[in-house]
């Protein structure tokens, strides 16, 4: 029987480790649902638009998340309550098995006492019957025998029935101490069997609720993800909005500029006849396109000006009437691109100028921008009329102008007198000559022009490239001997071979060391494999333009002996301006693909 019992104790056990594996997968299965669930809600809006698509991942991943938390609270309080219900039934089996095993030691005391009584009466009267026997049997009469006497024979009978006694009572402990055994082996089987169980239970319940945390956690990651990529394409789509309009508002202030400028020039121009309307509209329609669409190079890009300089359009259109250039607000609104780009107290930088009658005669010292715009427009006023400008589309007289308010109009007369006019090589000589007569390193911007025009929505069509800049500066150049201005500022404390130190000298004038575009280089071989590293070389047959750099091979042995730059290449001859041509700066020229010419180095003006 207490075999029976055991086995259905062990078989409880099983039963509830069975129910807690059983949980455990219903456990699983719950969150690769919730999983599946999470996934499906992140992507099922993945083509919808941006804002409907951000608030249905939104929506779904909240959903999911609160619906999986249910979902495991839910079974592991059925698993827990599962549990306590198997503990409570091993507990009850326990308790009813100790009922048993009382009760029935009980009826093995009351069956061992009786066993003692029934041989206590079956012994007592043997004995009796036994002494009366003995009594009525009569004596022998042959030789004298040894008898007992019923003393005797009663002391033996007590013997006998006290060891009887000691028999039941050795087979009785025997019995109880068996049953004993059996039972504690019993019952230490149930109660470890129940503690198994207990382990298993709790083992499971603490599965259970871990199982809930991580997947609480796993639907809380989702919604973050979710969420985060929502905000993410919120983010994306303001941007692109952002730079649309950004882009839309660039070429509408562009088509806006360009039509104040037409009616500008119609209104300035009417008194000269259809005939010069019809030109003037030709040439501005020409420079429309071109601040539109480009030139298809850097040095003929339009630049719009900022919205900073938009901002006083107003201002500069009311004093640009005032004193009689209405014309001009496009080219005056470029000026003040180049020296403030609209910001400051002094947008116009005309604190220095002779204008000025309120503030210092310093950099910025102007404190009122639409004083510093009414300065401005009067010191322009004045360029353009000493430099004779007829309208806004002459482009050379308006370069003489614009460099003339950076200089002073000192220039321009200077100019005038010296070349006739403006160029880049004299502004470079008029530079270097004030910078020496006042001390300084650098006097004024030798580039002034081409830095303003790129934010003139017309005028960039008609000013030449970047690349005839060098070829002014190396003219200004010819009949110098010796070459010590050229050595001597490239670094060196005496003569050397200075055709490469002239080249480098001329492309810093012009700014194109500082910009990357030419090297500083005293080397030829040196010039040579910086042009071929940057993919800017042509062989000896090449047509060169004005600005590129030439080299030559005197002997054609391969090596590189004299360096130069090309003025111009007309009907097969190409003409050059070179240092250290008989130790002097000479102008030279020699047919295309002639077997002195190495090659050439092609900037990237």
């Amino acid at each position: 029987m207490a075999d029976i019992k055991t086995r259905d104790a062990v078989r409880g056990t099983i039963k509830t480790l069975d129910k807690a594996a059983v949980a455990g997968e219903r456990m699983k299965s719950a969150y690769a649902k919730t999983k599946d669930k999470a996934e499906q809600g992140y992507y099922a809006e993945e083509n919808s638009p941006t804002e409907y698509a951000a608030d249905k991942v939104s929506h779904a991943s909240g959903r999911i998340r609160d619906e999986g938390i249910h979902q495991f609270n839910k079974q592991g309080q059925k698993n827990t309550q599962i549990t306590k219900e198997n503990i409570g039934k091993a507990k009850d089996k326990i308790a009813d098995f100790k009922a048993k095993r009382a009760k029935k030691a009980a009826e093995q005391k009351t069956m061992r006492n009786k066993a003692e009584q029934n041989a206590m009466r079956t012994m007592g009267q043997d004995g009796l019957q036994e002494i009366q026997g003995t009594a009525s049997r009569p004596a022998v009469s042959a030789a004298p025998a040894k008898t007992e006497t019923p003393q005797t024979a009663a002391n033996s009978l007590i013997k006998t029935r006290q060891q009887g006694k000691r028999t039941i009572k050795t087979t009785a402990r025997n019995a109880e101490k068996t049953v004993k055994t059996t039972a504690k082996g019993t019952v230490k089987a149930t109660e470890k069997g129940v503690k198994t169980a207990k382990a298993t239970s709790k083992t499971a319940i603490k599965t259970t609720e871990q199982t809930a945390k991580a997947a609480q956690k796993t639907a809380k990651a989702s919604a973050k993800a979710a969420q985060k990529a929502a905000q993410t394409a919120k983010v994306t789509a303001k941007a692109t909005a952002e730079a649309t309009k950004a882009t839309v508002k660039a070429t509408i202030a562009a088509v806006k500029a360009i039509i104040a400028g037409t009616k500008a020039l119609i209104s300035a121009l009417i008194a000269g006849g259809w005939i010069a309307i019809v030109i003037i509209i030709i040439v501005v329609l020409l420079g429309c396109a071109v601040s539109l669409f480009g030139g298809g190079s850097d040095s003929t890009s339009y630049t719009p000006v900022s919205a900073e300089v938009e901002a006083y359009t107003p201002l500069i259109q009311k004093y640009a009437k005032q004193y009689g250039i209405p014309e001009y607000v496009e080219l005056i609104k470029a000026v003040m691109m180049q020296e403030s780009g609209g910001k400051g107290s002094d947008p116009m930088q005309a604190a220095e100028g002779s204008f000025n009658k309120k503030y210092p005669h310093e950099p910025n010292g102007i404190k009122d921008p639409e004083y510093s715009i009414e300065c401005g427009v009067q010191e322009l006023k004045a360029a353009l009329v000493s430099a004779e400008v007829e309208n806004p589309i002459d482009m050379e007289r308006i370069k003489l102008a614009l460099q003339g308010y950076n200089f002073g109009n000192g220039y321009i007369s200077w100019a005038k007198t010296n070349y006739g006019g403006y160029s880049y090589a004299n502004a470079v000589e008029f530079s270097a000559m004030q910078a020496q007569r006042l001390g300084w390193e650098k006097y004024g911007d030798t580039q002034y022009p081409a830095h303003v025009l790129r934010y003139y929505p017309y005028g960039r069509a008609f000013t030449s490239g970047g690349n005839q800049a060098i070829v002014e500066v190396a003219l200004t150049q010819l009949g110098n001997e010796g070459g010590q201005p050229y050595w001597s500022w490239y670094g060196f404390g005496g003569r050397v071979e200075w055709c490469a130190c002239f080249v480098s000298w001329c492309a810093d004038q012009c700014g194109y060391l500082e910009s990357g575009i030419v090297p500083k280089f005293s080397l030829c071989s040196d010039g040579v494999n910086w042009f071929k590293g940057k993919g800017q070389w042509k062989d000896k047959n090449y047509e060169p333009q004005a600005g590129d750099l030439i080299f030559f091979d005197w002997g054609s042995d391969g090596s590189i002996d004299h360096v130069g730059i090309v003025e111009k290449c007309e009907n097969g001859t190409v003409y050059t301006v070179e240092g250290n041509s008989g130790d002097a700066c000479k102008q030279q020229s020699y047919p295309v693909g002639s077997g002195s010419i190495y090659g050439y180095g092609c900037p990237n003006y």
